[in-house]
């Protein structure tokens, strides 16, 4: 078993790398983080006492008067965690209110009417001044109001001026006391959760003010020890110490009596999406914020952990010249441009289709016949596969010219003059084979940059035979009939692959086709025959399920950066090398 800190290094040290970059680039654009208001934040906060399961964490908080949720303002899933809270059938037997540093207390009348639905969301949206004063997602945030509202929850604005002095930033701590004391008395029975700025949340500010108020209120009342619970999220110091638990996932942890942290984001999440905003800001244009260093630095983070020399002249044991094969990205750009760039390279109608589908439903894709990254909305999971996929690209000298993307079928590309030929004619197996080591290292590249990506096994498998029709093809983008057709194909592939360990493949040369050949090569023409939506979402899924194979072997040790660095550099575009290259890494994962 892997000591704590092997573990820690292992999961974390690609986000490591990456990060990097990503901090130096926001210190040199917002001094902020150097004041002390922000130090006591950080400082008071760097070591839990025990993992709390996600069921704790909301025990607890159900069982609070006053609960101060921790909010990095530039992170949707800050927001969105409380939105959860607030539709959590846990919390439905007491009357609930919600808090927001967002919206001035002087707003209250707008988000009164609001609530009683006299004035629409675009009206609320701009009378309370939120681009212009907040400056952050609206989408996020509206979620949670919304989510308060369908809750009969009461809403209130809990901030004043000024924001941007930190001088007086006290001041406001000891206004949004008072303010959440007067709603607690106007509402006793009610339980109050309070989004605040995580760095008002160190125990001196934030909750010093409001415990030495609430010990106010007329005797008979709850004590502060039992009525304040402060609910943090997603803080480095805790982030960091919780990867190396022997578990995979931590939902939360217990810091101190009364202070608890969840997770819902990874470092390296939260400081990109600031740096966005940054960018943004520093444009004050309509262009949005330029997106190219994200993608360049998640690249930089598995170049570096994957220790691939971005200079080297030569394609062998490393790509030639990484660092003149970087992608193009298109940053938030039209539809229209998409289908543009998609036609000029030979992808046909339907296959346009699919990949404006696919951009809809996970925000980013990387084309490889453009080498290029189009992005509608950054979401981390998407962007680190995008990142894995071109550097498997890169390492094998960016050959494909004329061939699907992400597994589509082999006939939803035409060649196009110019584009560099194959080596040698691939078969429809060869193609199948290849998408599916491709997703492979995609998935592992994701959970290497992004260990919050949930983990996708064989039990995981198993359980969406139990899934509902609604929610098995809202999962698959399928039917009900063609989403069970491609899970027994995948179930079928990967027990074959279980099956073909060293002694089994001796016996079978002996033996020449056993039953379980024939029931694999069965099910291989069955797959080879699938086209569009199903051919990709099985080859999706098989590799999904060996890139989390790769995942865990790494973790357990039993694979080093330079083992993975030569699969990401297998040259899998000659004719029969995918499938014995797939075959390859089954097997060692077996």
């Amino acid at each position: 078993m892997a000591t704590t800190g092997i573990l820690r290094s292992r999961r974390s040290v690609a986000q490591w790398h990456a990060l990097a970059g990503v901090e130096r680039e926001i210190r040199a654009n917002d001094s902020s983080g150097a004041s002390k208001y922000v130090r006591d934040f950080r400082d008071a906060y760097r070591s839990y006492q025990k993992v709390l399961t996600a069921a704790a964490l909301r025990s607890q908080i159900a069982a609070a008067e006053v609960v101060l949720v921790g909010d990095y303002h530039a992170l949707p899933n800050s927001q969105r965690f409380l939105a959860s809270l607030l539709r959590d059938p846990a919390l439905d037997q007491r009357p609930l209110a919600l808090g927001v540093e967002t919206i001035f207390a002087r707003d209250q009348h707008i988000l009164d009417e609001w609530q009683r639905r006299e004035i629409d969301e675009g009206e609320l949206r701009q009378r309370i001044r939120f681009d212009s004063d907040w400056g952050y997602d609206w989408a996020p945030f509206y979620e949670l109001l919304s989510s308060a509202r369908d809750r009969q929850a009461a809403i209130y604005g809990l901030d004043c001026m000024p924001r941007e002095d930190l001088r007086k930033i006290a001041a406001r701590d000891r206004h949004a006391a008072d303010k959440i004391v007067e709603i607690r008395r106007s509402r006793p029975d009610t339980l109050l959760l309070v989004l605040f700025g995580e760095s008002h949340l160190a125990p001196q500010h934030l909750p010093a003010c409001l415990a030495q108020r609430l010990n106010e209120q007329p005797a008979g009342t709850n004590s502060s020890r039992r009525s304040l619970l402060t609910v943090l999220q997603n803080v480095d110091a805790l982030y960091w110490r919780a990867a190396g638990e022997a578990c995979e996932r931590i939902e939360a942890v217990e810091v101190r009596d009364r202070v608890l942290c969840a997770f819902n984001a990874t470092p390296l999440e939260k400081y990109e999406n600031y740096r966005l905003y940054l960018e943004r800001w520093r444009r004050d244009d309509d262009c949005g914020a330029d997106l190219r260093p994200t993608f360049y630095n998640l690249i930089e983070g598995l170049v570096r952990f994957l220790g691939i020399d971005q200079y080297s002249p030569h394609n062998s044991t490393q790509p030639k010249l990484l660092v003149d094969s970087m992608p193009e990205v298109y940053a938030r750009s039209s539809d229209r441009l998409l289908r543009r760039l998609l036609s000029r390279s030979g992808f046909t109608a339907s296959a346009r289709r699919a990949l404006l589908q696919r951009v809809r439903e996970r925000g980013s894709i990387y084309l490889a016949p453009l080498n290029a990254v189009y992005v509608r909305e950054f979401r981390m999971t998407s962007a680190a596969e995008c990142a894995a996929r071109f550097l498997h690209h890169a390492c094998r000298g960016l050959p494909w010219r004329g061939l699907p993307h992400r597994g589509l079928s082999p006939r939803c590309v035409t060649t196009r003059k110019g584009h560099k030929p194959l080596r040698s004619p691939l078969s429809p197996e060869d193609l199948f084979y290849m998408a599916a080591f491709e997703h492979a290292l995609a998935f592992f590249g994701s959970r290497v940059l992004h260990p919050a990506r949930p983990a996708f096994r064989d039990p995981d498998l198993a359980e969406m035979y139990d899934l509902t029709r609604e929610d098995l093809e809202q999962q698959t983008g399928l039917s009900f009939a063609d989403a069970v057709e491609v899970l027994d194909l995948v179930t079928a592939l990967r027990a074959f692959d279980r099956a073909r360990g060293p002694a089994q493949r001796r016996d079978s040369a002996r033996r020449n086709a056993t039953t379980k050949d024939a029931v694999a090569s069965s099910g291989l023409a069955r797959s080879l025959a699938l086209t569009g939506r199903k051919y990709e979402c099985l080859a999706e899924q098989l590799g999904s399920l060996a890139g989390n194979d790769l995942y865990d072997a790494y973790v357990q040790g039993r694979l080093t950066p330079a083992a993975l660095r030569k699969l990401f550099l297998a040259h899998i575009d000659e004719s029969g090398a995918a499938r014995e290259q797939y075959r390859q890494l089954t097997t060692r994962l077996r």
